[in-house]
């Protein structure tokens, strides 16, 4: 079973390199209609190994001449020049490079939550005991202004007292001749008064007070919201202090949802991009919302960026805590340079394009690349608007690209060693 696997893996390498060669050959070719002579051969599978006369390598396969112009048209390293021929029967595809309008559709996993502009905790402001408890379930709906519960206090009862006691004594001293006396009798009850408000207690509370100057036992605590109550910690009987939390009541007409955004979605959003998401407890519905906010930092263990968006939620089909499917329609971009994604060639650290600079004639072209959508890729850098691009079999013409920038490499090589023969030579004479 080895064997054969190392027999087809030799088998593709030999069609690969085969397929290379008559590339070269055809180049050669091109290069030799004006019957130049070679300046020496190379082998086929590395263009390190040459001869100065016709060769095989090991594999039977003959060395490849090269020539002054090293088989390319004009023009950078690595340009390399096909028959038209042989380029129609490689089906050698192009595109242009073009300004045009980039958008991109983003879709990720996502969950509904409380919208925490709208959740709020309810204390009581003093301690006591819980008398009577009227909302005492956890998805009950309250309105503002509705008593959720009656407390006992001591202290509240001793501050309604004084209160009256306040009242009193203003009144009695309405009649002195001392403006003095009177004023501040009057910030006594006005400073009582305060003190009670406080505590929370309700103003329709105080002004039954200053009405019927009756003590009242239980006070009652009433809800400054409208939502539903999604948590519920008292009971009747229960002593109670200001820093236990008695309710948190949440306002589900609206809520948030979270999403997660990989690195190469984040250029595409914006604030105020529109959503929208699905969830399974409501097939084929679609709801509508808007980003609101994307955080500064990024989850290091998911390399995701969290991303929160607001949808109104009127008829409460939203529940915190479900999962849902939500597709951004992030902002468009106009008047971007782009290429056929296809077209870029990634080696190594850097990307680049083989550009069509005449018949037959490839150049190639290092480019810097952004962002990346519906099948195109924007070039920021190295690329001038309608240059004709490679679009498919540009991998074969990398290679020979490469070969060709080995060539070249090699004939300066092969130069320089001649002018220093020559320059030898030279000083033998002289000598």
């Amino acid at each position: 079973m080895k064997e054969n696997k190392r027999h087809i893996i030799c088998l593709a390498a030999a069609a690969s390199f085969l397929l290379c060669l008559t590339i070269s050959v055809l180049t050669a070719a091109a290069a030799g209609d004006g019957e130049k002579k070679p300046l020496f051969y190379r082998n086929p599978m590395n263009p390190a190994v040459t001869s100065p006369v016709p060769a095989k390598d090991d594999m039977g396969m003959d060395y490849i001449p090269v020539y002054a112009d090293g088989g390319a048209s004009s023009g950078p390293s690595g340009t390399v020049k096909i028959d038209p021929v042989l380029v129609q029967k490689m089906g050698v595809r192009t595109g242009m490079a073009m300004e045009r309008s980039m958008s991109r559709i983003i879709t990720t996993p996502a969950r509904v939550t409380f919208d925490e502009e709208t959740l709020f905790m309810i204390h009581s402001k003093f301690n006591g005991w819980a008398e009577q408890v009227f909302v005492n379930k956890t998805g009950e709906q309250v309105k503002k202004g509705q008593t959720l519960l009656t407390i006992y206090s001591p202290e509240l009862v001793a501050t309604q007292e004084e209160y009256l006691l306040a009242l009193a004594n203003a009144r009695v001293l309405r009649k002195s001749s001392m403006q003095e006396i009177r004023d501040d009798a009057d910030r006594l009850v006005q400073a009582t008064r305060k003190r009670l408000s406080y505590f929370d207690i309700p103003e329709k509370v105080i002004r039954r007070l200053e009405r019927t100057g009756e003590v009242k036992r239980d006070l009652p605590i009433d809800s400054p919201f409208t939502g539903t109550a999604i948590d519920v910690d008292v009971e009747v009987g229960h002593f109670i202090t200001p820093d236990r939390r008695l309710y948190r009541i949440a306002d589900l007409s609206r809520v948030w949802v979270y999403a997660d955004v990989y690195e190469p979605d984040l250029p595409w959003i914006r604030k105020g991009d529109m959503a929208m998401i699905s969830v399974a407890s409501q097939p084929g519905k679609k709801f509508s919302g808007t980003i609101d906010y994307i955080y500064p930092y990024e989850d290091g263990k998911t390399r995701t960026v969290k991303v929160r968006l607001v949808f109104d939620n009127a008829n409460g089909m939203l529940k915190p805590g479900m999962f849902a499917d939500i597709t951004i329609h992030a902002g468009k971009r106009d008047k971007v340079l782009a290429v056929p994604s296809e077209a870029i060639v990634r080696s190594g650290s850097k990307e680049q394009v083989f550009v069509v600079s005449g018949p037959g004639v490839f150049e190639p072209r290092e480019v810097v690349t952004g962002v990346e959508a519906e099948g195109y890729t924007e070039i920021i850098k190295g690329l001038e608007q309608h240059a004709s691009v490679v679009t498919s079999a540009q991998f074969l013409i990398d290679s020979e690209s490469k070969l060709n920038e080995a060539t070249a490499k090699m004939l300066e090589l092969s130069k320089a060693a001649e002018k220093e023969d020559m320059s030898g030579m030279d000083m033998s004479g002289r000598e």
